[in-house]
């Protein structure tokens, strides 16, 4: 069996799910298990959705459910005939439960409430897509990712229970098979809905490659491979053609848009090959992650992310910053659920860049002015550079104001504004 998984660019609206299932006739006879996101910025939306839920905005939330109905109703329409009932019934039904959610008490914690609220967006895209897929003969059946990937309470962040969800998958995929189910989301042992992390969807591909012993897993973009650097953002990228799980992983770390930084392992456990492709050109190879030498061409690679905070800390009477006070100051983190993506010591001081959340920050930052002197920098920037040169340093210090730098053996970061 082969795991496929389309990301939100590659469903983001009707044609592009006809494209989907073009992709698969490249592959006819083949048992495959295909994955599926949500459709284009449908997350983001969702996102936007909780915040106007969490501050009580009424009006704002009918507005924000509306827009998402149209949105998939009008790739609906595009798709199916009228008489076509069943996948409008099952989209009608989707979006009543979301406006019953919405319109009851919070269930919980904002992270919880996330969850619960997001996760709508891989349940609309796969009843979609497999139906549409059912519809051109390519028959499949649609599997609910509640039901299989058990995880812990850990909301927005939740981690896999392995022995449980590897007993679920086992007892309900069966050979000679063809199924699509979602990415990114799970449930904990209550049936809550769980998601696995931004960008999730690929982490399930390897969850599922890993417990099914896939031949591969499949990724894919609207990108030929791997690039050295996001298109959108860099100039003048390469395609990397091989990669080692090693170097995935630390280019994952950074940031990497193309893969999920908990992808990898899984897959490297069991030495199943991970492919990047475009679904623009099936027929060409794309780039591969396996056992391997580091890179394939070996040349800087280039990671940016965008809406960074930079938090500096110092001790109120300018005591060293020493382990006790980072503890306290990574138990803080933890408990907001907040990923460090740099961090810099001084004797007195520490920064920390950090995922700029509207919602989250604020609060972290209120926290940490109770223990500590704080300050902070949003709308930052955070580059990093593996296998850095001179020429490459210099390319991404002439992006802005330099507030903070940091170089290691492999790797150059840059914080600028």
């Amino acid at each position: 069996m082969k795991i496929f998984k389309f990301g939100g660019a590659s469903i983001k609206d009707a044609a592009s799910v006809k494209r989907v299932a073009s992709v698969l006739n490249h592959f006819p006879g083949e048992e495959i298990l295909i994955v599926v996101s949500a459709m284009g910025k449908t997350t983001n939306a969702l996102e936007k959705l909780v915040q106007s839920l969490i501050t009580k905005n009424k009006d704002l939330v009918r507005s924000q459910i509306k827009e998402l109905r149209e949105a998939h109703f009008r790739i609906v329409d595009e798709l199916f005939s009228p008489d076509e009932h069943r996948v409008h019934n099952d989209v009608e039904i989707l979006f009543t439960q979301l406006e019953i959610i919405s319109q009851s008490p919070l269930p919980g914690q904002y992270n919880q409430v996330y969850d619960q609220i997001v996760s709508f967006g891989e349940l609309l895209s796969t009843k979609i897509v497999s139906s549409y897929l059912n519809s051109t003969d390519y028959q499949n059946k649609w599997l609910d990712a509640r039901r299989l990937i058990r995880t812990d309470q850990n909301y927005r962040f939740a981690r896999v229970d392995w022995p449980f969800t590897t007993r679920l998958v086992k007892d309900t995929i069966q050979a000679g098979n063809r199924y699509v189910i979602q990415g990114f989301i799970g449930s904990d042992d209550d049936f809550n809905p769980t998601t696995l992390g931004r960008e999730g969807s690929d982490y399930t591909a390897s969850v599922l490659g890993y417990i099914l012993e896939a031949q591969e897993v499949v990724i894919w973009k609207d990108v030929p491979g791997v690039l050295n650097g996001d298109p959108k953002v860099f100039t003048q990228t390469e395609l990397l053609w091989e990669i080692s799980y090693r170097e995935a992983i630390e280019l994952a770390y950074y940031g990497a848009s193309v893969i999920h930084p908990k992808t990898i392992q899984p897959l490297r456990e069991k030495k199943i090959p991970l492919r990047v492709k475009s679904f623009l050109n099936p027929a060409e190879e794309g780039s591969i992650i396996k056992e391997g030498a580091d890179l394939n061409p070996k040349i800087p690679c280039f990671i940016r992310k965008d809406e960074q905070t930079l938090v500096t800390i110092s001790t109120r009477d300018l005591a060293f910053i020493v382990e006790d006070h980072l503890s306290k100051v990574y138990k803080i983190f933890h408990q907001y659920g907040v990923r460090v993506n740099l961090s810099q010591n001084t004797a007195v001081s520490t920064s920390f860049c950090i995922n700029n959340d509207p919602v989250i920050v604020p609060r972290l930052i209120e926290a940490l002015q109770q223990e500590f002197d704080t300050t902070y920098n949003e709308g930052v920037q955070l580059y990093s550079v593996r296998h850095y040169n001179a020429q490459a340093k210099k390319r991404v210090q002439e992006a802005g104001e330099v507030l903070l730098e940091q170089v290691s053996r492999e790797t150059y970061q840059v914080v600028v504004r």
